[in-house]
């Protein structure tokens, strides 16, 4: 048992909204004895679905009433300039107060970002946010940013994804110097535009486990523990492989469900099978991470089901235990110290 730690859910966020998160919530509570958990939305809705659950508020489980929902297509200037009360920003206003470690939201993204950035500020050391998520690879996983939030990024901007997302990778990995690769047209130094070579320089000469360029198809490939990029090719990218995820996946179908003879190959193959789609299967890396903030906020798929939010909360765990925020500044503070030092 480690120290007791305390996260705020926007439970009335994403597609399913308490249908999903309080089941997630329970499953929470009940594999890990120091959690407790503050449900954040419509406090007759959420008794409701606790009622359902033949489960009670208690002090490991507290209701937080917000009057108001942040909708998936709503506009985040709006959000945050009407929707002072909905359950996102009350459940982000709990971390800012102390009275929770983290948020956990399936919520509208681009609104969860920038409520969370209003909010809870940007750290000192950082200029720009980025989200970072956790992608399977051949050998394992792989720690990709940004993927949406900057659609434009400077080579300091790269510089400062590629700490963070060391940072966060060598928490939850629990690894001293991940590899860092750029995400780039092609591995030769001579390729990219100058934002990428100029930021290839700055990683070079800092010190990151820098390995160079990586390709789109080297994400996959273990190439590097961090992948770098800014949020429209890293968004480009991922939502790229998930159809390319989808496509495989139903071509198998496709092709095991054609006669008799691949039904029976099928009954076979499915323990293989089981295993291959269990090592892919997106519920398992849920819970992308808003980094560069004073406070923890992940961000759960919009449509995800009770195990992909339990996916997310764990991942909140692990960042506040880690003391993420804490170690990126400390991180960067000590290599811009190191550059002027060398000026």
């Amino acid at each position: 048992m480690g120290d007791p730690v305390t996260i705020s859910l926007d439970a009335m966020g994403g597609d399913y909204g308490p249908s999903v998160v309080i089941p997630a919530a329970l499953q929470a509570l009940a594999s890990n004895a120091d959690l407790k958990l503050i449900l954040v939305g419509d406090e007759e809705i959420l008794r409701q679905h606790l009622q359902q659950a033949n489960r009670e508020p208690d002090e490991r489980l507290l209701v937080k009433h917000a009057s108001q929902q942040v909708t998936m297509c709503e506009l985040p200037s709006h959000a945050l300039r009407n929707k002072k009360d909905s359950s996102m920003r009350v459940a982000i206003n709990l971390v800012k107060e102390g009275m929770a470690d983290a948020c956990v939201s399936a919520g509208n993204t681009g609104a969860l970002m920038a409520t969370a950035r209003f909010v809870l500020k940007m750290l000192s050391t950082v200029d720009r946010p980025a989200i970072c998520a956790i992608l399977p690879t051949v050998g394992g996983h792989a720690h990709m940013l940004d993927l949406g939030a900057n659609v434009n990024a400077s080579a300091d901007n790269l510089f400062e994804f590629a700490v963070m997302g060391s940072v966060l990778a060598s928490a939850i990995d629990n690894i001293d110097k991940p590899t860092v690769g750029l995400l780039n047209i092609g591995e030769e130094e001579i390729k990219g535009n100058e934002r990428i070579k100029e930021a290839s320089r700055m990683l070079a000469d800092s010190e990151l486990n820098y390995v160079g360029y990586v390709e789109g198809d080297g994400i996959y490939a273990d190439k590097a523990m961090v992948v770098v990029c800014d949020g429209f090719n890293g968004n480009i990218a991922l939502k790229a492989s998930e159809g390319v995820a989808k496509m495989i996946s139903q071509k198998i179908r496709e092709a095991f469900s054609k006669n008799i003879l691949t039904k029976l190959v099928a009954l076979v193959a499915m323990p293989v099978l089981n295993s291959f789609r269990k090592t892919i299967d997106p519920r398992r890396y849920n819970g992308a991470s808003l980094l560069g903030l004073q406070g923890i906020v992940i961000k759960s798929h919009g449509g995800a089901d009770v195990l992909a939010f339990n996916t997310a909360i764990n991942q909140a765990i692990i960042e506040v235990r880690n003391r993420v925020p804490e170690r990126i500044s400390e991180q960067l503070e000590a290599l811009l110290a190191g550059q002027r030092n060398n000026d």
